[in-house]
């Protein structure tokens, strides 16, 4: 039967922080009145990660791990939600750095958009914890991010996106950047096909051992930046008929 619900996990070196994750989410999985599964997709990591989310699928019948040889977040993320076989598929962070209960506001009857992406910059969004200097940068990042590619959308780096089932494969199969940027490549594509985008105000907090270091992949991320600009020039994006 195919679930409504894919909750994908992206999961590179998380062997400390992924159990508690899942074992929260399977919980508020399990009291919902929707079909789910859950799809973790651990990517080169040099620890544990793959062996703590094998036990928890011992734990959780509607749990599935993926590994992959390769590190890269947009990669994990693609091969995830390809595999994956929701009416509704969510990108989410192995921190879990949203509260689980915020995830029905990603979902019908809360919301229908085709692509539904949270944010901490609207009204009603909350931040806890996060360092000034990271929140600093990355609001210099989305500024060339709207200047450049995507004007209008004021956050698109948080980590909880929520995709309908049916255009994941039009947007997806076209996303080539493997690495940190691949959102806005994903939402650029999203944006050219027509699909409509909604941003969520959520409460996010930040937690220490995030895997970005923020001055040395901010210029990766810039880079890839003009790389999405061109491509969407060139028509490198157009639908594939």
């Amino acid at each position: 039967m195919q679930p409504f619900l894919s909750v994908i996990i992206p999961a590179h070196n998380e062997e400390t922080r992924l159990t508690t994750s899942l074992r929260q989410l399977g919980l508020f999985l399990s009291r919902q009145d929707y079909t789910s599964e859950v799809v973790v997709v651990e990517n080169g990591s040099q620890d544990q990660t793959y062996t703590v989310a094998m036990e928890i699928a011992g734990e959780m019948p509607n749990l599935r791990v993926l590994h992959l040889d390769e590190a890269g977040k947009g990669l994990a993320v693609r091969t995830g939600l390809l595999a994956s076989h929701g009416d509704y598929r969510m990108i989410a962070d192995a921190d879990f750095s949203m509260p689980v209960e915020e995830i029905n506001l990603f979902l019908p009857p809360n919301q229908d958009a085709d692509i539904c992406i949270a944010s901490r910059e609207l009204t009603g969004s909350v931040r806890y914890n996060e360092p000034a200097l990271r929140h600093f940068i990355g609001r210099i990042y989305n500024f060339f991010i709207r200047a450049l590619v995507l004007p209008g959308l004021q956050d698109t780096q948080c980590g909880f996106k929520c995709f309908r089932g049916k255009i994941v494969e039009d947007i997806f199969s076209l996303q080539t950047i493997d690495g940190w940027a691949f959102d806005v490549e994903v939402l650029k594509i999203a944006s050219l096909h027509g699909w409509e985008i909604r941003e969520i105000p959520v409460h996010w907090s930040y937690f220490p051992g995030s895997k970005v270091n923020i001055l040395r992949d901010s210029l990766v991320m810039f880079r890839d930046l003009l790389v999405i600009r061109g491509r969407a020039r060139r028509g490198d994006y157009a639908r594939q008929d």
